[in-house]
């Protein structure tokens, strides 16, 4: 609609704007530029980034970090100045490596936060815009509507019944009816209950009805900013997954720093009590303490969990709580709305049925009946003037349609020159919405209303046979895919106006079907969610006929089972039980009904992720599992309830998010097997010299510092970047009670980590005879290193081979890899590097065996992997040769 419209429409005249102070309706953008310079920006303070310093203080109170200065300060002690030096310079790198993670985590929650920024509808020079909240200046006029926050403090000045919830600033949870003020100027924030005020306060919400408000304060004058409610820094709880890592992380410190004083004492007394054993104690004391505390753990869950945000955001997913992100691999049922989802969104009337003529509707429809004009004219009138409502805007451009072709009788356009006086919402008691007008000429007032064809019929009062009639139309027209509306209009005079629309007397005129084709990638992203294990429900407040024949089409189910609005509304608690395992589609659905859908979806113990868009959907997202909200046509209210925002509406991209939270799931545990494997041999090969008389330190904390800086980038780079496994959707979801710290996938880790330290034990073991202490070190650490790339390797993929996994793309691995080889290289042939590291010069054969024992140590993980996919092939065979004999 035009902007005449909507000041039409509102009861607003355009001479009371200047009253007003609104100028040519809004502000000027220069005005509105200088005002934001002079205000500042429209937000409240936010939550201080992690800068520079903050960071750094992080690091400085790391366990790790403490280790490594204390090495460094006792080398110092020890008067090696070359040791000290290095590993002290091996601190920097550590702070550097982690100060880039942070702040590549920083940068991808910033990503996110900008596309999480609220929106505000203000006018500006007479036009409509959406800007973003924090860019609302005081003089702005804003447009509210049902579902939205309000952006700033402001003064309402039209209105359509207008109601907002202020429990958030005074705990009282029934919305507060507002009333429009011309001459008022200033908020009324007395204390008192607010109703048929003026005023409205930023970060309310509105409940009910639209209107334009002037806004008078912005930010920290607002009435939340003095009451100092950072709105914006929402505080998330740690997860489950967060809890346990920091319960393992606390127990293995503390398990490490105990065996640290029992490995100084141990070392000191078995080698004569001197100095000098105590110096060496304390080198192989912390040297155990750093193998042992798998820092990594919390690193992995920081970095993982944003980053995979992050690369959900490029699926057009935000997410707004990243423990959601956990659920998605677990979800066993997708509850998801057909319009704007599974569907386009984008409505047009196909087909109009009055009382005495049929039409079908395209561009070049020139030629309109006069029963068809009018049922166009009043379903109009019975929609939101200017509305936001895809199919509300596809009826007035098809009523704009028919009253261009009438004007060459000179016909005005109807709606103009009209005044809003009541309007009656839908409900779950009445499928329809009404709305009583002005009328253009005459004392009456007009009555327009639509909505679910049988309860229009039966607003009218129509007789049985007709009734049945008309619904035979409209399921006809719903069987094709068509969403069905009635549509009728009445007068009234407005002494005689009821408090419920079915006191309105009205005379039915016909039905109008619209038409929202199927988005093309829905059918395969059905297919790939029925593939891996969840089940896709459809809950729409269409026609069933029109729900069946979407979800035939979606590939839901070839003959979906239905189960309606009303029928849910009389099933008992113990009905819906039963049939819940079964329904594959619930239609003409209201939206507090979808939060009973959840309830008993989550009683028979599935994992539930449900769409939704609406005020009242706010409760079913808040109870399902995973809340996934419309980031187009949803509102303020479903947004903050959601865990999840779908930006485009697009039902492929919930499958995707799906998708990459099993991907991310499986990469966490992914590197945590890795690092628990990896920790294995280097406190093993740190703690053993210190019990075996005869055995010198093999590992000192230099070389372990070296180790730590192949684990952290491979943990958070290579495990982080690991493409999905080709079959992660064709398995059946998680069991949401698995633990990532499972004893099966420990053992796993212990085993692969065992088989690296006995592989170095026995290089010990025989070259130790004519080797000195210094080659010996170097072979061992050698070992080391390569089995740490072998298990990187076949810890990428616990499905593909070596081979594949090799081919398989992943630009960080080739990072760690080549620059480990390469400093590994220089430690064992360049004199002073190898000085540093107490290396001894080594024989190239001694080498090229230390790399293949290092490789081959964890092939016997590659031939588990192997009789895992036998095993695998085999089940598929089984499952198959029955089909094919059987047709």
């Amino acid at each position: 609609m035009t902007d005449q419209h909507l000041t039409s429409a509102t009861g607003s005249q355009v001479d009371r704007d200047a009253q007003w102070g609104f100028g040519k309706l809004g502000l000027s953008d220069a005005d509105a530029h200088s005002r934001l310079i002079a205000d500042g920006p429209n937000a409240l303070p936010q939550e201080a980034r992690h800068g520079f310093f903050r960071i750094l203080w992080n690091v400085l109170c790391e366990p790790m970090f403490v280790l490594l200065v204390a090495a460094g300060a006792l080398y110092l002690v020890m008067g090696a100045l070359g040791d000290a030096v290095l590993l002290l310079s091996f601190v920097l790198v550590v702070m550097g490596i982690t100060i880039i993670q942070e702040r590549r985590t920083e940068r991808a929650l910033e990503a996110l936060r900008q596309l999480s920024t609220p929106h505000a509808m203000v006018i500006r020079s007479g036009t409509r815009r959406s800007i973003p909240a924090s860019e609302v200046v005081c003089g702005d006029v804003i447009l509210l509507a049902e579902g939205e926050r309000v952006p700033a403090d402001a003064l309402l000045r039209q209105s359509t019944y207008l109601a907002a919830d202020e429990s958030l600033l005074t705990g009282e949870a029934i919305p507060v009816n507002k009333a429009p003020s011309i001459s008022s100027r200033k908020l009324d924030s007395s204390g008192g209950d607010g109703d048929k005020l003026a005023s409205l306060f930023s970060g309310t919400l509105v409940t009910t009805g639209q209107g334009l408000a002037e806004v008078v304060a912005t930010g920290s004058r607002t009435e939340l900013g003095k009451i100092g409610n950072a709105l914006s820094a929402v505080k998330t709880e740690r997860s489950r997954l967060q809890r346990e890592t920091a319960r393992m992380v606390r127990s293995l410190a503390v398990f490490g720093l105990a065996l640290c004083a029992v490995v100084v004492v141990a070392y000191a007394l078995t080698r004569g009590g001197d100095a000098a054993s105590w110096k060496q104690g304390f080198l192989a004391g912390i040297a155990m303490a750093m193998a042992v505390i798998p820092e990594e753990f919390p690193v992995i869950l920081t970095i993982f969990l944003a980053l995979g945000a992050w690369r959900i955001s490029h699926s057009r997913v935000l997410t707004r709580r990243l423990p959601a992100i956990e659920t998605l691999g677990a979800a066993t049922v997708l509850c998801t709305d057909k319009t704007g989802t599974l569907t386009r969104n984008q409505m047009t009337v196909s087909r109009v049925i009055g009382l005495r003529n049929e039409l079908s509707l395209d561009i070049a429809t020139t030629t309109f009946p006069r029963d068809v004009s009018d049922l166009l004219t009043i379903a109009a009138l019975a929609s939101r003037p200017d509305p936001f409502d895809p199919m509300e805007r596809a009826i007035h451009l098809a009523s704009r349609q028919a009253n261009e072709a009438i004007s060459k009788d000179d016909r005005a356009d109807p709606l103009i020159q009209r005044t809003l006086v009541r309007d009656y919402p839908l409900t779950s008691h009445v499928l329809a919405v009404t709305q009583i007008w002005t009328a253009v000429s005459g004392e009456l007032l007009d009555v327009a209303t639509k909505g679910a064809p049988e309860a229009i019929v039966a607003l009218c009062g129509l007789p049985p046979e007709q009734q049945e009639h008309w619904i035979r139309q409209a399921t006809t027209l719903a069987s094709d895919g068509l969403r069905v509306l009635g549509v009728a209009r009445g007068r009234v005079s407005a002494d005689e106006i009821p408090s419920d629309q079915r006191g309105l007397s009205l005379e039915f005129l016909g039905l109008l079907a619209l038409s929202d084709p199927l988005r093309d990638n829905v059918p395969a992203a059905v297919a790939e969610c029925q593939t891996a294990g969840i089940r896709v429900v459809m809950i729409t407040g269409d026609y069933p006929a029109t729900a069946r024949c979407i979800a035939r089409q979606a590939g839901i189910a070839t003959d979906p089972i239905v189960v309606s609005g009303p029928e849910l509304a009389r099933m008992s608690d113990a009905d819906l039980a039963g049939c819940i395992d079964t329904v594959q589609v619930f239609a003409r659905v209201v939206p507090e009904q979808k939060l009973r859908i959840v309830t008993a979806l989550k009683a028979a113990h599935e994992v539930v992720a449900m769409t939704g868009d609406g005020v009242n959907d706010a409760p079913a997202l808040k109870a399902a599992h995973i809340g996934i909200a419309m980031g187009k046509r949803g509102t303020d209210v479903a947004r903050e309830a959601a865990d999840l925002v779908l930006l485009d509406d697009d039902f492929a991209s919930i499958v995707a998010a799906v998708k990459l939270g099993r991907r991310i799931f499986d990469n966490i545990k992914k590197a945590i097997a890795f690092t628990f494997a990896v920790h294995v041999p280097i406190a093993g090969l740190s703690i053993l010299p210190v019990f075996v008389d005869g055995w010198p330190l093999l590992l000192l904390p230099i070389h372990i510092v070296f180790l730590e800086l192949v684990i952290d980038p491979s943990c958070t780079l290579i495990f982080e970047a690991e493409p999905a496994d080709d079959d992660i959707m064709r398995r059946p979801p998680r069991d949401p009670s698995e633990r990532l710290y499972a004893w099966k996938n420990i053992a796993l880790s212990l085993l692969q980590g065992a088989s690296v330290l006995i592989v170095c034990i026995g290089i010990f073991l025989i070259i130790k005879i004519d080797h000195r202490e210094g080659a010996v070190r170097g072979l061992i650490f050698t070992t080391v290193v390569v089995s740490c790339i072998a298990i990187i390797i076949t810890n990428r993929s616990w499905t593909r081979n070596l081979w594949a996994t090799l081919q398989t793309p992943n630009p960080p691995q080739w990072w760690v890899i080549f620059g480990s080889i390469g400093f590994l290289t220089l430690a064992l042939n360049v004199p002073i590097v190898q000085q540093l590291f107490h290396f001894a010069p080594v024989r190239g054969w001694d080498v090229l065996a230390c790399i293949i024992a290092g490789t081959l140590c964890v092939g016997w993980f590659e031939g588990l992997k192997y009789l895992h996919r036998l095993r695998s092939r085999k089940a598929v065979l089984f499952s198959v040769v029955p089909h094919l004999a059987s047709r």
